[in-house]
């Protein structure tokens, strides 16, 4: 018994040694697990960071994508927005009222946020707008800030309708202008996937030799034989199966050897024309200060145009009484003159004196070159001809102003009723080497009488859009021409309304060199301008900075969207509760 007391009270210190390492270890244990918790919890308010953090972009994301749909349905929304938004002072907005108020507009902390649909009011977004570019190229800068939780992130976007100068070339009908061909129009002026006949209707097709070095649209069926595509190629014409062209000449005669890119043509909704370019009229105008705040330049009757490498043009414009007027129709008093476009009349140094006037090229703006006017009340209209202009009529009459040359054979599409240098029409003959951005407009034709071409390719732009045709000059005595030289160079976005953009006599005068368009062509009828050993080869190129800009005030599909040039992620612009940082 002794024995084993003794040997129990040994054990004694063992045992409380034993205890504090129990002890111990469970404290350990109790500090790990304690360690866990707070990782545990710190993850997950990480994780639910990271989500919010997530969410807010796709928030803004969401933003911008509801702004497009706005414009989508109503071509008029840029000029909504929140006057008291920081985005850009220089924009010209207004709140939508009643039923169109758009919560995304709101500011500060008591304003509105819009929810993203669908998420149950977990995210929202607010919007700011910059119109101050878009009277003059078009576009709209958007700044969009999406929340979610505690969270907001903010993206800027470009936004640029698209439009005619999307494309390299664009044409509504792959046909040749009735007016010229003598087709019958309520036969031929339908699209091939629409039921026109298959011959007859000078059909035009991509041949041997062309080459289309950026985007191409059509609304029609394309006919391609032996042409090379180096850009994107989309048309309206979408089989049920098979290719979305058709591998024959002009004439309906199968070929191959075309070459496009992987992919191509590709299905795309018609593209719409405008029926005239008379909206560009409304940029002349005197009495919209809202919207036309600068007026541009209205000249009357045939008009020379020469734009001098020094920013400045020569203009020469006989029946010009009015540089601006007011309202739709003008009446008697309606006639104003803008100083920056001249000074009507032949003394020296006018518009209508031999030598013309040289002013300074109207900076982002247009210049409308109109018939003049049949209503007696209209300021330009005139009862007889200016002082000192010789003219003639018919159908290859005498404009006075150089046109047609002496001996010139009347050009093909002429008649008496759209004479080709009809001394009424509003038509402009330009040339010239252009600093400056402007867009230049013919309520008649649109003559490139030598190179057209930019100074500075990285900024100038230019703009020439025709109600009617766009020729490319090419006049000839029966079958001799009668320029001297060769070659044509156009930098410009070229656009014929209602009919076409073609060199005059094509098929005729022998051969005439390259015509070189730096720009992008669109035109309702395909245009000709090589047939056989007569008139150009084709050097056409696109001018990369229409996918982001546009020449000033230049016309737009009747039905268009919006797409996005640029996304770029900034710092929040706004914390949570709505107000600015």
């Amino acid at each position: 018994m002794i024995s084993r007391i003794r040997r129990a009270r040994a054990q004694e210190p063992e045992s409380g040694l034993a205890m504090i390492m129990v002890i111990g270890i469970s404290a350990i244990l109790a500090i790990f697990m304690v360690a866990a918790i707070a990782f545990s919890v710190g993850s997950h308010r990480s994780a639910r960071s990271t989500q919010d953090w997530n969410s807010a972009l796709a928030a803004a994301y969401a933003g911008i994508e509801e702004y497009q749909s706005r414009l989508a349905n109503d071509t008029t929304y840029f000029q909504y927005g929140n006057p008291a938004a920081t985005f850009e002072p220089a924009s010209d907005v207004t709140l939508p009222t009643g039923a169109s108020t758009n919560p995304a507009f709101g500011v500060g902390a008591g304003g509105t946020w819009a929810d993203v649909a669908g998420s149950n009011g977990k995210a929202s977004f607010r919007y700011e707008v910059d119109n101050s570019k878009y009277y003059a190229d078009g576009t709209l800068r958007l700044r969009s800030t999406g929340m979610a939780g505690g969270e907001t992130r903010t993206i800027v976007a470009d936004l640029k309708q698209q439009g005619f100068i999307d494309f390299l070339y664009f044409t509504d009908y792959e046909i040749q202008d009735p007016e010229i061909s003598g087709a019958s129009v309520s036969t031929c002026v339908k699209y091939g996937w629409a039921g026109r006949p298959t011959s007859g209707c000078s059909e035009i097709a991509f041949g041997s030799g062309d080459t289309i070095k950026g985007p191409l649209h059509s609304n029609d069926t394309l006919r391609i034989c032996q042409a090379t595509f180096q850009g994107p190629v989309t048309t309206s014409y979408n089989p049920p199966a098979g290719l979305k062209y058709l591998k024959q000449d002009s004439n309906g005669s199968g070929c191959s050897g075309q070459s496009l890119l992987t992919g191509y043509p590709a299905y795309s909704p018609v593209i719409a024309m405008p029926p005239t370019n008379s909206q560009i009229k409304r940029e002349v105008r005197s009495d919209r200060p809202g919207d036309v705040p600068r007026p541009g330049c209205l000249y009357t009757g045939p008009t020379t145009i020469k734009f001098n490498s020094n920013g400045t043009m020569t203009v020469r414009s006989p029946w010009t009484k009015f540089t601006n007027v007011k309202n739709d129709t003008p009446g008697p008093s309606d006639g104003s003159l803008n100083p920056d476009c001249g000074t009507p009349g032949t003394g020296a140094n006018q518009l209508g004196s031999a030598g013309g006037q040289t002013l300074t090229v109207p900076e982002n703006n247009v210049i409308f070159v109109q018939n003049v006017p049949t209503s007696t009340t209209d300021p330009n209209y005139r009862s007889g001809t200016p002082s000192g202009l010789s003219v003639s009529s018919g159908a290859n009459g005498s404009n006075g102003l150089g046109y047609p040359m002496s001996q010139e054979t009347t050009p093909k599409g002429a008649t008496s009723t759209r004479p080709a240098y009809g001394f009424k029409n509003g038509d402009v003959f330009v040339q010239g080497t252009l600093k400056g951005r402007v867009t230049v407009a013919a309520e008649n034709y649109i003559y490139v009488t030598d190179d057209v071409k930019y100074g500075d390719s990285s900024r100038d732009i230019l703009g020439l859009i025709g109600n009617n045709a766009v020729w490319v000059w090419n006049p000839v005595k029966n079958s001799t021409k009668l320029l001297s030289g060769s070659n044509r160079r156009i930098d410009a976005a070229i656009l014929s309304v209602a009919h076409t953009f073609q060199v005059q006599n094509y098929d005729t005068g022998g051969d005439r060199g390259t015509l070189t368009v730096n720009g992008a062509i669109a035109q309702k009828f395909r245009g000709i301008v090589r047939s056989g050993s007569h008139g150009y080869k084709k050097d056409y190129n696109y001018d990369n900075r229409f996918r982001y800009t546009a020449p000033p005030k230049f016309l737009s599909p009747v039905t268009t969207t919006y797409g996005v040039n640029v996304w770029v992620e900034v710092s929040p612009v706004m914390d949570s509760d709505g107000t600015y940082r």
